[in-house]
Parts: structure tokens; sequence; C-alpha cells
């Protein structure tokens, strides 16, 4: 459905007709207008009304309605299409999310087409309403605002991001160690959500990157250096997002190498107590085989002497596996 749609003039906002038809052809008309239609996640029959009206390219007009696309820069004759996936950081469940935005310029109007909840441009619409001579460079200024948004909140889920790994560090190397299993749970959805972060931000290094170096049509050379200013953050984003990766893994080889550490010290434990029991129940097992003719079976002392002989015996190992660091 169409959530917002107005003439800005001058970079002032201004009254206009309602149907898309009129508007258009009235910001046409002008010269120094441009018309912003919003969508969130229009159906088919919705957006073939818009399409028709800025005669979008069929391409991305089914682009823009199935979604699930990677971040991309298309040129067409009539439109520019760019898509962006914004990301969401949900400190309650620690997951990261990520919605889809899709942006149509063309000569004098934007249109902007939303999927997910993590793509609101509610705040972004009144950001530039508020800087007038930022909105009279027309469509290049709206492109230039909702890429600046989505790549600046990059930094923040990152940074939120750096927060759990900081926190999954202390936990693994931890002197109690923590819940080894519940360790490696935490360690591998942290890997889900690097991964999930790393779809939106990655592939869009090449459409900022034209955006930032090239002449893109539709869009003002003049603003070469805000989109240069963008493609800094995001690359910067994405070194962020490449190293929590990096750290990631060594902190689950550091978690399987500790893990293994903790096993060989149960089974050295396991081997200390056992050959411990084992010499007692040896000597036990050979005093009680029913023989007449046994050294010392009818001495008065052999019961306290023999008690007196596993004890010993047993003491002796268990100071030796002591002092090896067995137990």
């Amino acid at each position: 459905m169409i959530v917002d749609s107005a003439i800005y003039r001058d970079g002032r906002r201004t009254p206009g007709p309602a149907d898309l038809s009129d508007a258009l052809d009235e910001a046409r008309v002008t010269g120094d207008a441009f018309l912003w239609v919003g969508l969130y996640e229009p159906s088919e029959a919705e957006f073939a009304h818009v399409a028709s009206e800025f005669a979008l390219h069929p391409l991305a007009v089914e682009d823009a309605l199935k979604a699930h696309q990677r971040p991309k820069l298309e040129v067409y004759d009539d439109s520019l299409f760019v898509v962006l996936k914004p990301v969401v950081y949900e400190p309650e469940s620690d997951r990261v999310t990520s919605g889809e935005l899709m942006v149509f310029i063309g000569d004098c109007f934007v249109v902007t087409v939303r999927h997910g909840e993590g793509a609101a441009l509610a705040a972004v619409r009144k950001r530039l309403e508020a800087e007038p001579a930022v909105l009279r460079h027309g469509p290049t200024a709206v492109l230039y605002a909702v890429s600046d948004a989505v790549v600046d909140h990059y930094l923040d889920v990152a940074g939120e991001l750096q927060v759990d790994l900081e926190e999954l560090e202390a936990d693994v190397f931890a002197p109690t160690g923590g819940n080894p299993s519940n360790t490696a749970e935490r360690i591998y959805t942290a890997k889900r959500q690097v991964l999930e972060f790393r779809r939106a931000s990655g592939p869009l290094a090449g459409p900022l990157a034209r955006l930032a170096t090239g002449s893109v049509p539709f869009v003002n050379e003049h603003a070469q250096p805000f989109f240069r200013d963008v493609n800094d953050h995001l690359l910067r984003s994405n070194e962020q997002v490449e190293g929590l990766d990096r750290l990631l893994s060594d902190v689950l080889s550091a978690h399987l190498a500790q893990m293994g550490v903790r096993q060989n010290d149960d089974m050295r434990k396991i081997s200390a107590w056992a050959a411990m029991a084992a010499v007692p129940t040896m000597i036990a097992g050979i005093y009680g085989m029913n023989f007449d003719h046994m050294p010392e079976l009818h001495w008065t002392w052999s019961y306290p002497a023999l008690i007196v002989l596993m004890a010993g015996i047993v003491t002796g190992l268990y100071r030796l596996f002591k002092r090896r660091g067995w137990l």
C-alpha cells in the first residue's frame, strides 16, 4: 500500500494532486520539483498501477514484488533501480534480521518499496524535510539519505554484535568454563547472525562504489563525494563484520580445544582412580580364593597387615597421581 506521497519543490513539501499521474505531470511541468511515493509490501495489483504511471521496467517491478534480492544497482532506460537490505538487531533474542528496500529513481520521481520491519523510511523522510538545502538536489538526495541511513545502522548493529562476542569470549575463557553445550550453541548462533549481516552488507559494496566513483544515470554527479562518504562507512562496517567472523572462528576453535583438554583431564582422573581401585581389588581377589595352602592364610595378623598394605599402596598411588596433575 502507499504509505506516503508528496511533491517536493525547491526542497520543501508542497500539496499536490492525489492522483499519481496528475502529481507526476505537475512535477515534470515545473521542472524544479519531484514526486516521492513510498510503498510498504504492495500487492501485485497495487504496484501495477504505480509501475504503469512511472513506466518502471518489468524486471525491476518483478524484483520489487518478490523481494529476496541481493543488494544491487540496475540502470534502465527510464529509471535507476537500487536494492538495499537494512538490518535490525533484536536485543531480546540477540538476533539479526534483515528487510529489503527498493528505490526507483527517475527524472523527477522517487519510488521506494519497503519489505519487512527493518526498513522504515518515515524518519528519513522527516529528516530530509527538515533540510530543504539537501532536498533541493532532487531524487539524488533521497537515494543518498536512504543509503546513508541504512549503512549507518550497519555500524550500530556491528557494535551490538561486538558486545555479544565479548560476552562469549568471557564465557569461553572463564575458569569454570560454563556450560560447554550451551556455549557451543551460542557460538554457532552468533556465526549465523554474522552471516545474515554479511549477506546484507557485503554485496552492497559494488553498487555504492559505482555511485561513489562513476557516472550513473539519474544521479547528480556532484553527489559523488557524499556517496564516497557512505561507501567509506560501508567498508568500515564490512571490515568489522569480517573481524567478527574471524574472531568467532577463533573462539570456536579455542572452545573445542578446551573441550578436548577437559576430556583428557577427565580420562586421566578416571584412569588414576581405576588404578588405585585395582590394587586392593587384586589383593582381595587373591586372598578371597578358597585354597587351604596360601601364605599367611592362618597368621593372626594377616587381615590387618593386608589392609595396611592396600592403604599404603593406594596412598602412594594417590600422591604420585596428584604430583603429576592427574588428580
